[in-house]
């Protein structure tokens, strides 16, 4: 791809290469569940198709330029030249040339050269100018401002750069407010921050004066979706008070455009269903740029979907309907979009520090494909979150998307951690203390996790029957692991992200953007709450400090919740050792007994189980769990290692078979695989210095290379398709090398797969990398678990990552006769001695 000028004009920096990786699918506006808006079929040009909402199923939303001195229309994004007449002499429907898209973790640029005017030089020749646009997409990713990361609006800014004019026409449809396109829905015009409900100015006198297109269905469903999209809330589509607006039949105003350039600053008032003559609500921007003598221009747009309530959830205190975390600090809607759009300078700068790091970041844990990886996952995983609560109880709710649509689903936060760990540790905090606080109430019947808070987003209503998927190893384990890798984060550092690089060098940085200026009682309102510093970060984290932050803070979480994480080990002293016939997190590949990785998941979390209580001063349980879980793990080695030691098997009893032992991750990351100093209180261990052996770590790192395909390290043997999470979770504890390799092959697949929605997390690892029959995943937050490398360098103080370093002892992986070893290793079925675990546990 060609080289993309760098732009700086009113603040707004673009991106200056295109990115390496040509993955199928991009991120444009991508902030919740329902705002989530993407660039299909990515590597092709922006206007030959529409863009899609995250199911698949196209949205309303184009862009076009006009070049005055040319009569020329060029489509940008979207198909809005479908609806242009070619017999209209008055233009011509030209394409532009497209130079490619890059992005980073909160933006995708998209950029473009336009054709301008030809004129002859004084030797006659010919020559025509031309004038880079780019659409810059803006989904602020801000781990230092979590009321800004509530805040369910996006940005686009339009950047021109050459010597001629353009005009700019951007409008959006009724899709973006329903999935029904039969619904009825009604607009207004809301000019200037003032309310057409309240005649009151919501503005600030120093806010920018901005025109929004405020769009609901008619008649809202609350807490209802149809396709996936929310049947309530009112989009908000904002733009500078100074551009031109109107609304109406979509083929009509595109054509006015086409022909002047211009709108008519009029609006349609006869509400419609959403295809019916198809009503679009438009803005258009005119580039001066010879009357202004200027080269460089731009102009700003924001996107929200206001919702108010966001979900129902069975709370402590019954079934509350939960309000944004926003609307603690800002009384209304109107309020909200116009602090949004004057907070751009502060959001971006803060998004673009977060970028920066991570880039840095994960260029120096693996790859400049890493880094794209990483930073094309980051949007996605908060694309599946809304955040409510209040400013001393915030909360974050979370949507399984694409696989079945639950709420709070535990092995699905469970992959997705990682991105939290890293980015910021308190949202960890904030998306399990709705599964802890439920539970806690006594409304789960069952002695072990819950899977998750409800069949379907957004109705987080619990299974008060007991009857949620069954998933009592995999969800406990789950809930132990992430409980203690949390504990271990306030206990080290929780830092975000942002705050890598040095706390003075970004309060440096932002003490330049001062926070865009709220009218006089929001301003009193933001202050007593202690929301901002004067920079725009959460309350403390301005100097590297947050919320919770070392033992006694980590202690007070525990301690809270000490009652389950007891219940549900005692759960998995009885059932995880020899685990019967269960599902694991990849229901997908069925039911299956005597899971390897299965069981180890639920030893991990007997071992984490001890380490919670010894911070607890609860001695013996510490003492207790710790003897059980040293104990299961020298069993599992002898009944889930195959005999020559070379691999895991898939289960105790099916020989001949492997496994991606995906699980063994969490070992290394609650830091149980650091040689102990014996400072606790259980004293020494049973067996040896760390819990899961070396030659474990070793045998795996190199069957995974001998193992590996086209596109990647398949989940297990009984098929070629792999999860990418887990190929990172496994990737994060092998050599260099073994990593290296990995993570080229899910590059080339990024670059090659033809799947055509938002980064998959299940697909082909041969053929065309392609979805798995019957399983179209999409969208899905697992995606955090791309972050894995980045999580556990950061863990244990920095010394997880640095255990592993005998790994990288020799310069190659050994070549391995997989099919032979799994040939030898096959024998007739051997039973496994069931009983023994129960006997094992009554001896303990």
């Amino acid at each position: 791809m060609k080289l993309i000028r760098l732009i700086t004009t009113l603040g707004l920096v673009v991106i200056a290469a295109a990115s390496t990786l040509t993955p199928p699918v991009l991120p444009l506006i991508v902030r919740n569940p329902y705002l989530s808006t993407w660039l299909s079929s990515a590597r092709k040009n922006p206007w030959e198709q529409w863009p899609i909402f995250w199911t698949g199923q196209s949205i309303g939303f184009s862009v076009m330029a006009s070049v005055p001195a040319t009569n020329s229309v060029y489509p940008l994004l979207g198909r809005p030249h479908d609806s242009l007449s070619r017999e209209d002499k008055r233009f011509q429907v030209s394409k532009p040339e497209y130079l490619g898209a890059s992005f980073d973790a909160s933006t995708t640029n998209l950029t473009y050269l336009l054709p301008g005017p030809a004129h002859k030089d004084s030797w006659g020749a010919s020559h025509r100018e031309t004038l880079q646009l780019t659409l810059s997409f803006l989904s602020p990713i801000t781990p230092t401002s979590t009321f800004r990361q509530s805040i369910p609006a996006a940005y686009l800014s339009v950047i021109v750069e050459g010597d001629f004019d353009v005009d700019i026409y951007v409008d959006l449809n009724g899709e973006w407010v329903s999935g029904d396109r039969g619904s009825h829905i009604k607009w207004e015009l809301n000019e200037s921050g003032r309310s057409a409900e309240t005649d009151a100015d919501t503005s600030s006198p120093s806010a920018p004066p901005i025109k929004t297109w405020k769009v609901v269905r008619e008649v809202e469903q609350l807490f209802t979706e149809f396709a996936d999209r929310a049947e309530w809330g009112t989009l908000y589509f904002s733009a500078p008070a100074s551009v031109r607006h109107e609304s109406g039949v979509s083929a009509g105003i595109r054509s006015e455009f086409a022909r002047t350039g211009m709108l008519g600053n009029s609006n349609d008032n006869s509400f419609r269903r959403i295809m019916e003559d198809e009503p679009v609500f438009a803005f258009a921007k005119s580039f001066r740029l010879q009357e202004n003598k200027t080269t460089t221009d731009s102009v700003l747009f924001t996107f929200a979907l206001v919702q108010n309530p966001i979900v129902q959830y069975a709370s402590a205190r019954g079934l509350t309907y939960m309000r944004p975390l926003w609307a603690s600090y800002l009384a209304t809607p109107d309020a909200l979009i116009q602090y949004h759009y004057g907070d751009f300078q502060t959001a971006s700068k803060l998004a673009r520090r977060y970028s920066e790091q991570l880039s840095k970041d994960a260029f120096e844990s693996g790859s400049k494909e890493y880094e794209e990886i990483a930073s094309l996952s980051a949007r996605q995983v908060l694309g599946a979150t809304e955040f409510s609560g209040t400013p001393d109880n915030p909360l974050l709710f979370l949507k399984e998307i694409s696989s079945n649509g639950n709420s709070q689903t535990v092995d699905v936060i469970f992959p997705a951690f990682p991105f939290f760990l890293y980015t910021n540790p308190q949202w960890l905090a904030y998306l399990l203390e709705p599964l802890l606080e439920h539970q806690l109430s006594g409304q789960y019947p069952n002695d072990y996790s819950m899977h998750d808070l409800g069949y379907h987003f957004p109705n987080e209503t619990g299974h008060d029957d007991g009857n949620d998927e069954y998933m009592p190893v995999e969800e406990c384990g789950n809930m132990l692991i992430m409980g203690l890798a949390l504990i271990n984060a306030f206990k080290y550092d929780t830092t975000p992200a942002f705050g890598h690089s040095g706390s003075a060098e970004a309060a440096t940085d932002m003490a330049g953007a001062a926070m865009f200026a709220l009218n006089e009682s929001q301003a009193v309102l933001m202050d007593a709450c202690g929301l901002d510093r004067p920079w725009g970060m959460d309350n403390d984290a301005s100097t590297g400090e947050v919320t919770m932050t070392g033992s006694k803070q980590a202690k007070e979480w525990a301690a809270r919740s000490y009652k389950l994480w007891k219940q549900w080990t005692g759960y998995l002293v009885r059932e995880s050792l020899v685990p019967r016939w269960q599902l694991s997190t990849d229901d997908f590949a069925g039911w299956l007994a005597y899971q390897t990785n299965l069981a180890l998941k639920g030893i991990i979390g007997i071992r984490a189980m001890s380490d919670i209580a010894d911070l607890l001063g609860e001695n013996e349980d510490a003492k207790h769990y710790r003897n059980i879980s040293d104990t299961y793990v020298t069993k599992w080695i002898e009944y889930g290692i195959s005999r020559d030691g070379s691999h895991a098997k898939l289960a105790y009893d099916w020989y001949g078979s492997w496994t991606t032992l995906y699980n063994l991750f969490a070992d290394s990351l609650l830091c149980f695989h650091i040689p102990e100093e014996n400072s606790s209180s259980i004293g020494s261990p049973i067996h040896s210095s760390v819990f899961i052996p070396d030659r474990i770590y070793k045998a795996q790192s190199d069957w995974y290379h001998n193992v590996l395909q086209r596109y990647g390290l398949p989940l297990d043997s009984r098929h070629l398709y792999t999860k990418s999470d887990w190929e990172f979770f496994a990737a994060a504890i092998t050599s260099r090398s073994t990593r290296a390799e990995i993570l080229a092959s899910v590059a080339r697949w990024l670059n090659e797969t033809d799947t055509d929605m938002p980064f998959t997390d299940l697909y082909d690892t041969e053929g065309t990398g392609g979805y798995p029959p019957g399983l179209t995943f999409k969208a899905r937050p697992v995606v955090g678990g791309h972050f894995s490398f980045l999580a556990l360098e950061r863990a244990c103080g920095g010394k997880a990552m640095q255990a592993l370093d005998y790994l990288n002892a020799d310069s190659k992986p050994p070549q391995l006769d997989v099919q032979a070893l799994l040939d030898a290793e096959r024998e007739p079925f051997l039973e496994v001695p069931e009983d023994e675990e129960e006997q094992q546990v009554d001896e303990l």
